[in-house]
């Protein structure tokens, strides 16, 4: 993908990806949506963190790349709809290369700034102007990569929700 039809993705196609992800959500993740918002903000700032540590690892992770790209994707997905955030009237686009570690830096700060909004949670402190921007900040990251490193984010997304689904056999239709 290049980076134009990353900039389709960001313009037309966030808001489908958020109520696909939903749908998805509903389905598959009862668990996670049954929790409280502010455990659920937790919850995907623990898989930020995660997916950051599978980047770190590159070529010593068994997870490839690209899965940890879409992994990250969906969460992130998640993550704006528990904070009722359309992407597409935030997201503008990014592009660059994955090659410089300044540009991993900004995927780190953009977690480290969410997680830091899921900590202000405990405490009673404002969290949701940190927490949607550390998001929006966080897709955009992620256009910029899946464009970079020619990741068709809407088709990659769909496949790997559906071998999501596919692991849940006790799940009917």
């Amino acid at each position: 993908m290049g980076y134009m039809d990353a900039g389709i993705i960001v313009s037309r196609g966030l808001r489908q990806l958020q109520a696909q992800q939903y749908a998805h959500d509903l389905r598959n993740h009862s668990d996670v949506l049954s929790l409280p918002k502010a455990e659920r903000l937790k919850h995907y700032g623990l898989h930020y963190a995660k997916y950051a540590g599978r980047m770190a690892r590159r070529q010593h992770e068994e997870k490839p790349f690209q899965r940890t790209i879409i992994d990250c994707f969906l969460i992130n997905l998640s993550a704006a709809n528990t904070l009722v955030q359309d992407l597409s009237l935030e997201v503008v686009g990014a592009h660059w290369e994955w090659s410089r570690e300044e540009e991993f830096l900004r995927f780190v700060d953009a977690m480290g700034r969410f997680a830091d909004a899921c900590e202000k949670l405990d405490h009673l402190e404002n969290f949701y102007a940190i927490a949607r921007m550390a998001n929006r900040d966080i897709t955009e990251w992620l256009v910029g990569v899946a464009s970079a490193w020619d990741i068709d984010l809407s088709t990659s997304a769909a496949d790997r929700r559906s071998e999501i689904a596919n692991k849940l056999f006790f799940i009917a239709g």
